[in-house]
């Protein structure tokens, strides 16, 4: 049997100095073995000397050390419970060209930190930086007793056979613990991490920590971890527990009480190796693997203070300004209905009973009931066909009202689904009047309202049914993916996942960011209201054509409640969508909070358009399909657009050949065909008018109009190509509003151009959209947090809140969007009231 042990033990001599000895019987027995056994030749058998000293505070030590000794350093301290002390260790290595690193083993009571010098921190492919300078700071494990002394041990060894000068030095940290709103400050390093301890004081339960740094880089992370040990205070372990963000100048993270049982955490600090994570260059590429790389001056001076959050008293106050706003406008709205229902209940009683009043009552010349009509309509608010209630169902002896009942349409009884849009457009001789009617120089509303208003009803209802049947398959999945967000955050601690503005993100259960949700209430509340105002207006019109009322059946702009309908409901759906996106706002699901604004800006173009082409405009189907085609390139972009030339060179084609096909489309009113010969058609009509003979165009509104759009949409192509905007769902976007304003815009100069009158509810309404609108978008280009840059890049733009110290720039841009939106769709409601009185065949189509 062949025996390889080594007995030690330790004796202390009075000099403090520990002796390593072998039993001499055992040694004459190895002795024997070796010799005459032959268990080997050529082994080494060494012993290491070991050294214990007992050491102080503040001393710096300079040693050497080899593979042959091994120094202890013993510390002493008393620590007591309403005091903590920080203690930290400080290493310098003297010598150049180590053969083997110094390892450092730090033994606590109920603790064990090591490391080694220099210290090798890894970056990104595999680059290694070695840092000579090492200072870590002891856990402080907790005491149960008012005061105790506690005792640790400086382990110091190596490998390295040739002796190796280190500096060693512990001291005490006299600033451990943080205090309420005072700003601390202290400098960082990779390879110098510090971190300090906060405990909550009495009636605080949320601080925001806040760290901040005149210097850009090098780039850092802050971290918020409990009361234990060991505390994770390097580069590549600091993600391992607690909560963590990247930053450069700034970083703020909102700490909970309840979060930490101990009612204290600490407030760490790590300055990273590399700055890529923050947007920063990378400067080195290693030529070989195993090379080491000079990581240069790295430290950073940082700022630090720990601020009470606000109580709930301000979660309140918030909540009811919230609520008390948007209420204010179903009160507003509320007490002008019963305005008018007063006002009107009295013109009708002057319209029915006229002989009791004489004209010197009056102190004017009765008017000619037309006039009480137009008069009549004037300044409604919920419902301009309130007029059909009255006059134009009483008498029917004046002018065009003249015509027998008889001759207007057919019963408002007979069955929808009896009748199909397809009776009207398969009969060939209405075919052939369709080219006659719709290519007319001048074209009134009449020419393009002949189809059934039952038909017409029911094809604008799809999009109403349509559009709630997409909230229902969008939302669901939405909501779900967001929660998972949301967990993932509060499980990991990862707080670089979601761009929140941090100097203004209140927490409220599992949610990070409530105040950033709550703000969006207003679309849903002020959707809904527009929602109640149509199906006000939507049953008395319904009730003045069961009537079979003349001014209902052909007069005015044709009510058709479908569209506006879908757009209060994407209203609704652009508040729930965007609180979605706020609950973790990033890259990935920033199209949850642009796609139903697409839906909006695409419903209001065509609201105007139908509005003077009832018969023409496009179906529910074939719009969704083009929405759903402009959100499927909105993906795109954002996945595949950041930089891509291919991309954006194949998106600025497929815009320009959009924008021709619907200016076509727009001009001849569909009345042509995009075939085989269209190319034929074109040479063709290029060279009658152009060539043959220089004539005009034959609608030169439309043609101005569509000039224009084309300027707008082929100026907008080439931005995009040219400049490649980082944010494709903005750009996206923007192209639909300019359209949109461009649009709406050339409506209001065409209405007045062909003599018709604004009434003053919708001018009030333009006028106090468009200044909300400035105000909301002056607060939308503050520009909080961006996910066009790093999460570290981002939070250098975040702000304190602004109001009721609840409130930050972004949440008022919720505010102010949804009220301008609201605003917007009553104009779209209530702007052609002055022609509820006026013949279909007086309108002009533009």
């Amino acid at each position: 049997m062949v025996l390889r042990s080594c007995w030690k033990s330790r004796h202390k001599t009075s000099s403090g100095h520990v002796h390593c000895w072998t039993r001499p019987g055992f040694a004459a027995l190895l002795w024997l073995c070796l010799t005459h056994l032959g268990c080997g030749t050529g082994a080494v058998w060494e012993t290491k000397k070991v050294v214990q000293k007992d050491a102080e505070f503040d001393v710096t030590y300079n040693e050497t050390v080899t593979s042959d000794n091994q120094t202890i350093y013993a510390f002493n301290h008393t620590i007591s419970r309403n005091k903590t002390e920080g203690v930290r260790v400080s290493v310098d290595v003297l010598s150049e060209g180590l053969e083997s690193p110094i390892l450092f083993v730090v033994r606590q009571k109920q603790a064990v930190l090591s490391f080694q010098v220099p210290l090798i921190l890894r970056g990104l492919y595999q680059r290694k930086y070695p840092y000579a300078h090492v200072g870590r700071t002891l856990c402080q494990p907790p005491t149960r007793a008012a005061s105790e002394t506690q005792y640790f041990f400086v382990d110091v060894s190596t490998l390295s056979s040739l002796g190796t000068h280190y500096q060693l030095r512990v001291s005490r940290v006299d600033h451990f613990t943080l205090h309420t709103d005072k700003k601390f400050s202290f400098t960082a390093s990779p390879s110098q991490p510090q971190y300090f301890k906060y405990v909550f004081p009495d009636g605080v339960d949320t601080v925001i920590v806040k760290v901040n740094s005149e210097m850009t880089f090098p780039c850092s992370v802050m971290s918020i971890q409990d009361i234990l040990c060991p505390v994770y205070d390097l580069d590549n372990n600091v993600a391992f527990i607690g909560m963590y963000q990247t930053m450069t100048k700034k970083g703020a993270i909102t700490v909970q009480r309840k979060d930490f049982p101990s009612n204290s955490f600490y407030v760490v600090v790590v300055v990273k190796t590399e700055d890529e994570a923050c947007g920063g260059p990378l400067r080195f590429y290693p030529l070989r693997p195993d090379e080491l790389i000079d990581a240069g001056n790295r430290s950073k001076a940082i700022d630090v203070v720990v601020s009470p959050a606000i109580n709930s008293e301000v979660y309140v106050m918030g909540m009811l300004f919230c609520l008390g706003i948007f209420l204010s406008f179903y009160l507003l709205t509320f007490l002008v209905a019963c305005l008018e229902n007063k006002r009107m209940n009295k013109r009708r009683e002057v319209l029915l009973n006229p002989a009791d009043m004489s004209p010197a009552e009056t102190g004017k010349t009765p008017a000619s009931p037309y006039e009480y009509g137009s008069i009549a309509d004037n300044g409604s608010t919920l419902s301009s066909e309130a007029v059909t209630d009255s006059a134009t169902s009483t008498d029917n002896n004046y002018g065009y009202m003249e015509r027998s009942l008889d001759s207007v349409g057919r019963s408002r009884q007979e069955s929808l689904s009896s009748v199909e849009e397809d009776d009207y457009d398969t009969l060939a001789d209405i075919d052939s009047d369709k080219n006659i009617v719709r290519t007319k120089k001048f074209l009134c509303v009449s020419d393009l309202a002949r189809k059934d208003k039952r038909i017409l009803s029911k094809k604008y209802q799809i999009y109403f049914w349509n559009i709630a049947t997409i909230a229902v398959f969008y939302a669901l999945p939405v909501i779900q993916l967001v929660i998972t967000y949301q967990t993932v955050v509060n499980v990991t601690g990862n707080q670089d996942i979601c761009y929140y503005n941090f100097l203004c993100a209140h927490p409220l259960g599992a949610l990070s960011a409530f105040n950033n949700i709550l703000s969006n209430l207003g679309y849903v509340m002020l959707g809904l209201l527009f929602l109640l105002i149509v199906l006000k207006r939507d049953i008395v019109h319904n009730r003045a054509l069961v009537r079979n009322d003349l001014n209902a059946l052909e007069c005015g702009i044709p009510k058709h409640f479908g569209l506006f309908y879908a757009m209060g409901t994407a209203l609704m759906m652009e508040g729930l969508l965007s609180a979605c996106y706020h609950v973790c706002p990033n890259y990935t699901n920033f199209q949850f909070d642009t796609s139903f604004m697409y839906m909006i800006a695409g419903l209001c173009m065509l609201k105007l358009y139908q509005k003077r082409h009832p018969d023409i405009n496009a179906s529910a189907y074939t719009a969704y399909a083009c929405l759903a085609a402009v959100i499927f390139f909105s993906v795109l972009g954002v996945v595949f657009g950041r930089g891509n030339t291919v991309f954006w060179i194949v998106f600025s084609v497929i815009h320009i050949l959009a924008t021709l096909l619907l200016s076509t489309q727009l001009y001849y009113m569909g009345r042509w065909r995009l075939d085989s010969g269209i190319l034929r058609r074109m040479v063709y009509v290029i060279y009658t008018d152009c060539i043959r003979q220089c004539s005009g165009p034959m609608y030169i509104d439309r043609m101005v109009l569509l000039v224009m759009g084309n300027i707008v949409n082929w100026s907008l192509a080439a931005y995009g190509l040219i400049e490649k905007p980082n944010d494709f769902a903005s750009y996206l976007l923007a192209i639909a509003i300019c359209n949109l304003l461009l649009y709406f815009a050339f409506y209001i100069i065409m209405k007045l151009r062909s003599g018709e009158r604004i009434q003053c509810l919708p001018v009030v309404c333009i006028l106090f959209t468009a200044v909300v609108w400035g105000f909301a978008l002056f607060f939308f280009f503050q520009g909080l947090s961006t996910w066009q840059k790093t999460p570290a890049e981002s939070r250098e733009h975040n702000r304190d809140c602004i109001l009721l110290s609840f409130f930050d720039d972004h949440d008022i841009w919720h505010f102010l969007s949804s009220i301008a939106m609201f605003g917007s769709f009553l104009v779209l409601l209530t702007m052609d009231d002055d022609l509820d009185t006026v013949q279909r065949d007086k309108i002009y189509v533009f």
